[in-house]
């Protein structure tokens, strides 16, 4: 499994974008995410899918995530994950 070196944001609070903040979790705490959006009740579900997805590929297990949506399509919610974590960088 990969580690974050740091913490990173990627993305803006421009209506269908997001702003993501990745960090380094505890050991064993998995992927803890929390999503703010006015979308939340309807699409919640598949923000946080998307986002689980776009960590997987990278084989990170313990990550802190912080989701600021205004709409984004799957698309760009995993561009910004990608970005957040190359800005971070990986361990291992």
């Amino acid at each position: 499994m990969a580690k974050l070196l740091g913490t990173a944001q990627a993305g803006t609070m421009e209506s269908s974008d997001l702003l993501i903040t990745l960090s380094p979790g505890t050991v064993g705490n998995g992927i803890q995410m929390t999503l703010e959006s006015p979308m939340k009740i309807q699409y919640g579900d598949q923000i946080q899918a998307a986002v689980k997805a776009a960590l997987t590929e990278f084989a990170l297990a313990d990550v802190t995530v912080d989701i600021n949506d205004k709409g984004a399509l799957d698309c760009t919610i995993q561009a910004r994950v990608r970005t957040a974590v190359e800005r971070a960088g990986l361990e291992g």
